[in-house]
């Protein structure tokens, strides 16, 4: 034991006690001296064994601020699907053909798309996607690409494929981290106007956008808009690649065209085209009030102090949808709330009894001209044009409704071919035309997939896996609202009603598959049939020949009857 170790410490302790033994030895008195006092330890010895000093509140207060939901995100960047090389790469061409491709459709314009993977070095890439839409006016450029959570359809009840404003300003901050190049955009909206050019960065602490470069300059499109994002990435083939993605992407939308600059590295040509199957663009898609049924208590009484109808009965009928003047009566008096309340004076316990009103009434589902499906018929011609198979067989489901969001399932698959036979079945996801790369095993897509029985339409199924065989299954979902299960947007909640949908399109398209291989079985017994009567019906004519000595062409008489009676016996 060290000198240190053994000393006595005499005086008041912390919790009021008069004496202290320091040494490890708690029972044994100190050795006596000479009639000295131990020697006082050392000054650091004493602030080694002081407690650290505690924050009090005021301190507290001092170290709290409000984060940002860019600073959030570039510290966990992996939520929006930036979390390896390669996926940051996908992610960056998936968002930034989104909304190209949404842009042209809600302006009414074929889409014409072209994106463009440049390597700068060897994990630095540059992306460029360009696309003919309308342009954007040179004032919402910086909020767009520069902010994140801000955008025209997060409050929109009606089918797009970005839903929380985040996807483009994340890949353009994600690029800012990684390489400190900033996005640059260059859009033009008239062809009368010159084209803005612009350069930005994000300020993630104030999640504000910061112009460093803003011009005009001639381009030869009359309207559109291109972005250019620098970034660390890797690029790489297979199914999680961007090649793989932008073949998904043309078979959910049939109706664009896309041009893809491959890398240097990229093996094959080094642009792909993806020509359009149809000039017809979708249905434009309506915008919805929410529906009754899909609406909690807390957004309820956020909707009445925020509404701009002066009574109950007419707040009822114009925020929500479904809900005609004799249904907004209905509730009123199964709530015992007057119809002329004024909605902003109505309180918690009033609120709630509308709320059980309305879950208790019934009430029409919701419009459903705000989705709009890919289609059968185009299904199965994208399904030809890209796969090489024997079968194409398509499904669209009848809209249903989930927590009052309308959505509608629809199943497309392709069988035999070039489609590989010993390995699990290609499983392509889709949510509003978007094809889904990654969480497959967390998809409720998968999962109904897994849980069908695919041996009752004779393929092989592992118990709890996807089955086997020469087939490729697509199965696509639109509504106003996917209910993903991160922001990432990689995979599909598991909504019972979803599931339902999804397995009953599977078992549809799954009874038409068998069908065809029922088919081709009985074929391939009639031909295996004819080609033991092509065989042995000549040896048993040369026997009857040698039997009762007729001629050659008796014997080929013989041989014409015996096949016309097996035939028509086998038809029978």
């Amino acid at each position: 034991m060290s000198e240190q170790q053994s000393f006595v410490f005499r005086g008041q302790s912390a919790g009021g006690g008069s004496e202290r033994v320091a040494s490890g030895e708690s029972n044994r008195r100190a050795p006596k001296t000479s009639g000295r006092r131990p020697a006082a330890p050392a000054p650091s010895t004493r602030a080694a064994r002081r407690s650290p000093a505690r924050a009090t509140a005021q301190d507290l207060a001092k170290q709290q601020r409000e984060i940002s939901v860019s600073e959030f995100f570039a510290k966990n960047r992996h939520l929006l699907g930036f979390d390896n090389p390669s996926k940051a790469l996908l992610t960056t061409v998936k968002e930034a053909v989104d909304n190209a491709l949404d842009a042209c459709e809600e302006a009414g314009l074929l889409p014409e798309l072209r994106v463009e993977i440049v390597q700068l070095g060897e994990t630095r890439f540059r992306v460029a996607v360009e696309d003919n839409g309308p342009g954007i006016v040179r004032a919402q450029v910086p909020k767009v690409f520069g902010r994140l959570l801000y955008g025209s359809k997060f409050h929109r009840l009606r089918q797009s494929r970005g839903q929380q404003g985040i996807g483009i300003s994340a890949a353009g901050m994600y690029g800012l981290l990684t390489t400190g190049k900033p996005v640059v955009i260059t859009t033009r909206t008239d062809p009368k106007k010159r084209a803005h050019h612009l350069e930005l960065v994000i300020d993630t602490q104030k999640n504000e956008p910061k112009v460093t470069g803003d011009a005009e300059v001639d381009w030869d499109k009359p309207h559109g808009t291109r972005v250019e994002i620098e970034l660390e990435a890797a690029y790489r083939g297979g199914r999680q690649g961007v090649d793989a993605y932008l073949e998904q992407v043309s078979l959910a939308n049939p109706h664009a065209e896309i041009v893809y600059a491959r890398p240097k590295e990229a093996e094959g040509d080094a642009e792909r085209r993806f020509p359009r199957v149809t000039d017809v663009l979708p249905p434009a898609t309506a915008e919805i009030q929410p529906h009754p049924y899909g609406v909690e208590l807390g957004v309820l009484m956020q909707m009445f102090r925020d509404t701009k109808a002066r009574n109950l009965k007419t707040c009822l009928q114009t925020d929500f949808s479904r809900v005609s003047p004799r249904i907004a009566e209905e509730i009123c008096q199964r709530a015992h709330v007057p119809e002329s309340r004024r909605p902003g004076e109505l309180g918690r316990e009033e609120a709630e009894r509308i709320h059980q009103a309305v879950q208790a009434t019934k009430i029409m589902a919701p419009p459903t001209d705000c989705i709009a499906p890919i289609g059968e018929e185009l299904i199965e011609r994208a399904l030809r044009a890209e796969v090489r198979s024997d079968f194409v067989a398509a499904v669209t489901r009848r809209p249903e409704v989930y927590r009052g969001n309308p959505f509608l399932i629809e199943v497309g698959l392709a069988y035999g071919g070039d489609l590989p036979a010993e390995e699990p079945v290609t499983l392509f996801r889709y949510a509003n035309r978007v094809p889904l790369q990654y969480q497959q095993g967390a998809c409720a897509i998968t999962r109904a997939v897994m849980g069908t029985d695919w041996k009752a339409y004779h393929l092989q199924q592992p118990k709890g896996a996807l089955p086997i065989g020469p087939m490729l299954l697509m199965v696509h979902i639109a509504s106003v609202w996917v209910p993903f299960t991160s922001e990432s947007k990689e995979a599909i909640a598991h909504y019972p009603e979803i599931m339902k949908e999804i397995r009953l399109g599977l078992q549809e398209c799954g009874r038409k598959v068998s069908h065809f291989i029922s088919k081709r079985r009985r074929e391939a017994d009639e031909a295996k049939k004819r080609a033991y009567i092509d065989q042995y019906i000549p040896q048993v004519a040369i026997g009857l020949q040698q039997i009762l000595g007729f001629d050659d062409g008796e014997r080929t008489r013989v041989v014409d009857r015996l096949k016309d009676v097996l035939e028509r016996s086998r038809r029978m």
